[in-house]
């Protein structure tokens, strides 16, 4: 088989597994059960915690070597995994470099990220992503930049993420995207989150789905959910396509 049939197939494959409504609801109660014993806490990449689900890694590392972006700006640092994922990618590609914004970056977190070897493509900034002088920094840092990737994945309640898409989307560059991670939040039962200030109603997805409104930059690319099957971002992977 030709590397374009292969593709072709793949397609057509992708396209059955999105229009299976049993699979994806097995798939998603899959995710909710593993979920409950703390799943996305047990993997690492080169080294460092990343608290993502495999599949969700795998998409990130297709969409960056498609785009090939000279700026990731991702919200939200924790251990710093993604980072180190994001950088990884950049180093094979040759180029670019990772802009990562928290309100808190732990001072143990801090030194394993700088202590790494990739830290040379890695910036980091303390502060709330959605802080006017910190939303000036990144944007400052952006400049000139040629393509822009973007990540959200901190504070997940609606009001933070519609604060963040405002700030951010703007950065995308066309034919790059803007993820936002967690979506999943809304379809998980509304108990799922007892500790946190987001659930069902307010959270990542409802705010993607009021973004969405507002503008014509953006789609969602449902294809990389289709395939994926298992993800926490469904409708949060957005191609800008103006």
């Amino acid at each position: 088989m030709s590397l374009e049939a292969f593709h072709k197939q793949n397609k057509e494959d992708i396209r059955k597994l999105g229009e299976d409504r049993d699979l994806k609801k097995r798939s998603l109660d899959w995710l909710a059960e593993v979920s409950q014993e703390r799943y996305s806490y047990h993997f690492t990449w080169l080294g460092l915690p990343i608290i993502q689900f495999p599949q969700d890694m795998v998409a990130m590392q297709e969409i960056l070597w498609q785009v090939k972006p000279d700026l990731v700006i991702e919200t939200g640092i924790a251990h710093g995994g993604s980072l180190i994922l994001y950088a990884s990618i950049l180093e094979l590609i040759g180029e670019g470099h990772v802009l990562g914004v928290d309100v808190e970056i732990r001072e143990h977190n801090k030194k394993a990220i700088e202590a790494h070897p990739l830290f040379k493509r890695i910036t980091m900034i303390e502060g709330s992503s959605t802080d006017p002088a910190v939303v000036g920094q990144v944007e400052n840092f952006a400049r000139d930049r040629k393509k822009i990737l973007v990540v959200l994945d901190s504070n997940h309640t609606h009001e933070h993420v519609a604060g963040e898409l405002a700030a951010y989307a703007p950065l995308v560059s066309l034919g790059s995207y803007l993820v936002v991670f967690d979506t999943i939040i809304e379809d998980l039962p509304a108990d799922f989150f007892p500790d946190r200030s987001w659930g069902p109603g307010h959270n990542p997805k409802t705010a993607v789905r009021e973004f969405l409104k507002t503008t014509d930059r953006f789609v969602v690319d449902r294809e990389i959910e289709d395939k994926l099957m298992i993800t926490v971002a469904p409708g949060g992977y957005l191609k800008c396509v103006k």
